[in-house]
């Protein structure tokens, strides 16, 4: 039987950390920094564990 191929985009979307854990990157953060606080683009900068649910989907996705 053939290797399952790590899905590419969530290859690049997601990062392991050593316990195991997946981040991600928070949304709102592309365009319209005029309309935002600073403070709030300064919060969602910042990287941000998977929810439970949601990671046991991508961590399938990643081969893990």
């Amino acid at each position: 039987m053939p290797k399952q191929k790590t899905h590419s985009g969530a290859k690049k979307r997601f990062k392991i950390t050593g316990t195991g854990k997946l981040m991600k990157q928070q949304a709102n953060l592309r365009h319209n920094f005029e309309g935002k606080p600073t403070k709030r683009t300064r919060r969602l900068s910042q990287e941000q564990v998977l929810a439970p649910g949601d990671a046991k989907v991508a961590k399938k996705l990643l081969g893990r």
